[in-house]
């Protein structure tokens, strides 16, 4: 069964696409060079419309996360239990995600991780994957 799948709208199109060629970007600030996730049309920072699009490098720590035993939505039943986790990504941003491929009780708060990406029917997720505990 496939899971609940995206609405992009105009802004987070690019972040999508770019998922499809498994890819993951951020968002830059050209006045103050934030880094910037999730998409938005303005600057958190400062405040400009003036936001890049570029590759981000995929590689994080595990922050913050929980194990879903019971599944948040019908279409994840077949999944539990998952890994749902906050990653903050070398670039700065924080991103929420799911980690796949790992004991899920085994998780410590300050793994490195590597994103992947899990193709569903008609899009891409970014997950990630441990590479040190």
């Amino acid at each position: 069964m496939s899971r609940p799948t995206p609405h992009p709208s105009p802004v987070s199109r690019p972040f999508w696409d770019a998922c499809a060629r498994h890819e993951l970007v951020l968002q830059r600030c050209a006045a103050c060079s934030a880094a910037v996730f999730y998409p938005r049309p303005g600057c958190p920072a400062c405040g400009s419309t003036r936001l890049e699009w570029e590759p981000a490098s995929g590689s994080g720590t595990l922050y913050s996360y929980t194990v879903a035993r019971r599944a948040t939505h019908r279409k994840l039943a077949d999944r539990v239990p998952y890994v749902i986790a906050i990653v903050e990504l070398d670039e700065g941003p924080r991103l929420t995600s799911t980690v796949v491929g790992t004991d899920v009780d085994a998780l410590t708060i300050g793994a490195r991780l590597q994103v992947d990406f899990e193709d569903d029917e008609t899009v891409s997720f970014p997950v990630f994957r441990v590479v040190a505990p």
